[in-house]
């Protein structure tokens, strides 16, 4: 874990060799080495997992697909040769550690926050969950379709509260013209999250937590993506994250299932209510100060025996 995070922090960190690219092979500020390093503990715990699994197809005792990895290992091309290599298998796999570790998480850790210091937020979400799952089962991802006042609270939250400050670089192939802007061909292009969630000239009171600006009509879905590019939820487009539907869903299951089942209150300090503390951790997006509020349970202790 220490090393998903050390990588994850330095993904945005600012170099010197960024803007003067001769410097890179002097890695001035250890950036390389520390990555490095962390990379190489994360391999220590996933490699050998990998060169097992890959031994057990290799030799017919696993042929089956029970989890990505072995989705990983089992495609072939054209000529029914193994597609990726064990190197880029591997790779794969870090990959998926890196962009998966921390993002649902983080998004219900805010949306929970927002919601908690407005409790009306909260009242209203439950209803709807006791309306439309019922008071005897668990949140099921068939029932996300109707839940509208949910998932417009985590769209609001990705608006406000985005998981990275920015997307992944971009780099254009040609010359080109967006929005009246001359972008030229082999142009790093960064969007940024916050740059479009908190804008202004978009959003009517862009640091305030709606969920009803997300609302059309009553009847309307709430989808978590904006078409329009007025925010960004994980990514969008064609290079776009692969798990972003995945992501999406396990993120409004969990804010669901925390919500039915528990009635939530802020800490309080010898009977004096505290709010939860909306900053952001410096140089990071997410909370600060991890969350921390009082959990009651709402429902019959038979409906908890489900997760089991």
């Amino acid at each position: 874990m220490d090393g998903l995070f050390t990588t994850l922090s330095h993904l945005y960190r600012f170099s010197i060799a960024d803007c003067v690219p001769l410097l890179e092979m002097f890695d001035l500020d250890s950036h390389k080495k520390i990555v490095t390093n962390a990379i190489e503990c994360m391999r220590k715990y996933h490699d050998p997992e990998i060169n097992n699994r890959v031994k057990l197809w290799q030799s017919g005792a696993r042929n089956t697909n029970g989890d990505i990895l072995d989705v990983l290992i089992s495609l072939k091309d054209s000529n029914n040769n193994p597609l990726l290599s064990i190197n880029e298998i591997r790779a794969q796999v870090n990959e998926i550690f890196l962009a998966t570790i921390d993002n649902p998480t983080n998004i219900v850790e805010w949306t929970m926050a927002e919601m908690i210091n407005q409790p009306h937020f909260l009242h209203l979400a439950s209803k709807e969950l006791d309306e439309v799952v019922g008071k005897n089962k668990l949140v099921q991802e068939s029932d996300l379709s109707k839940l509208n006042y949910i998932k417009s609270c985590v769209k609001e939250a990705f608006r406000l509260h985005p998981v990275g400050p920015f997307n992944l670089p971009h780099v254009s192939t040609a010359d080109t013209v967006v929005g009246g802007y001359f972008i030229p061909k082999g142009s790093h292009i960064l969007l940024s999250h916050l740059g479009l969630g908190r804008n202004s000239r978009i959003w009517e009171d862009p640091l305030m937590f709606k969920r009803e600006r997300h609302i059309v009509n009553e009847t309307s879905e709430v989808e978590l993506n904006d078409p329009e590019l007025r925010m960004l939820s994980f990514s969008i487009g064609r290079r776009g994250c692969p798990g972003v539907r995945l992501g999406s869903t396990m993120a409004t299951i969990l804010l669901a299932r925390l919500i039915k089942g528990f009635v939530w209150r802020p800490p309080s300090d010898h009977d004096h209510v505290l709010g939860i503390d909306l900053i952001e951790l410096h140089g990071d997006l997410s909370l600060a100060t991890p969350l921390i509020a009082h959990a009651i349970p709402r429902l019959e202790p038979q409906v908890y025996q489900q997760i089991m």
